[in-house]
């Protein structure tokens, strides 16, 4: 979107959002030099910034505690293993798996993380420890996919052809 777009759509709407300003920042600082335009058009938020005309809304910084407590559990799990198999396993796929079977720990400050922390390790750290001990396995067990499969070509149209005469051994073609 260029800079003239996101200051008519902030002079509409009343407010300038943490993307759009994200936006207007990169296109100034990525352009080696601006149009009188988009210049005109940074002056009139400047302006409508200062007489209250466009406010921006505060970026809401928040953080899921639970995903840096599967994290370090998924760490520690898989470096043991590793360290004592020739097993290469994969952390974010480990930690994915866990995430989605556990409830998330969300904080906006640094106190409600420390809750969030505290209430976890108090209440869920056995069900933290489950859920990345199942992903592991699920890790461990899974079959790689057989790029050979349907046979050597790698043209799907070849693949189905191929699958389809194992099939009906008695087609005419």
């Amino acid at each position: 979107m260029s800079i003239e777009k996101i200051v008519e759509q902030a002079l509409q709407d009343g407010y300038l959002t943490p993307s759009m300003e994200a936006e207007v920042g990169r296109i100034c600082n990525t352009a080696s030099e601006l149009s009188i335009e988009e210049y005109m058009a940074l002056d009139r938020l400047m302006g409508a910034l200062l007489t209250g005309e466009v406010v921006v809304l505060p970026r809401k910084q928040f953080i899921n505690v639970m995903e840096e407590l599967v994290l370090s559990e998924a760490i520690a799990r898989v470096a043991e293993i590793e360290a004592t198999s020739d097993q290469t396993l994969d952390v974010g796929d480990i930690a994915a798996y866990a995430l989605n079977r556990l409830p998330p720990l969300y904080a906006t400050t640094e106190e409600g993380a420390q809750f969030q922390r505290s209430k976890a390790k108090q209440e869920l750290q056995d069900l933290i420890s489950k859920q990345v001990n199942e992903a592991i396995d699920q890790n461990i067990n899974r079959q790689p996919i057989n790029p050979t499969a349907f046979g050597s070509s790698p043209d799907v149209g070849a693949q189905l052809s191929n699958l389809l005469k194992s099939i009906a051994t008695d087609y005419e073609q």
